[in-house]
């Protein structure tokens, strides 16, 4: 009896047409994202809300910038590839 879908052989094959890019910047970008969601929600819980509301800016900057980085690494890698 067969089994249904392709073979290892096969799958090797279609992940092989693509080169993968891998950059180290994104999981940094986004541990230092989480770091600093982590030490504003902290903030907010000791009563600090202004300490809080820069950091939480600070995230949406650190987030943004994050983003930015794995679509222009996308962009980058996707003409030459």
């Amino acid at each position: 009896m067969e089994k249904m879908g392709a073979t290892n052989s096969e799958l090797e094959g279609l992940f092989e047409q693509k080169k993968r890019v891998k950059n180290p910047l994104v999981p940094i970008g986004a541990f230092i994202t989480a770091g600093v969601l982590t030490a504003g929600l902290i903030s907010f819980r000791m009563g600090n809300s202004q300490l809080g509301q820069h950091l939480m800016r600070a995230r949406v900057v650190a987030q943004g910038a994050t983003v930015a980085l794995m679509v222009g690494t996308a962009y980058y890698y996707g003409e030459k590839l």
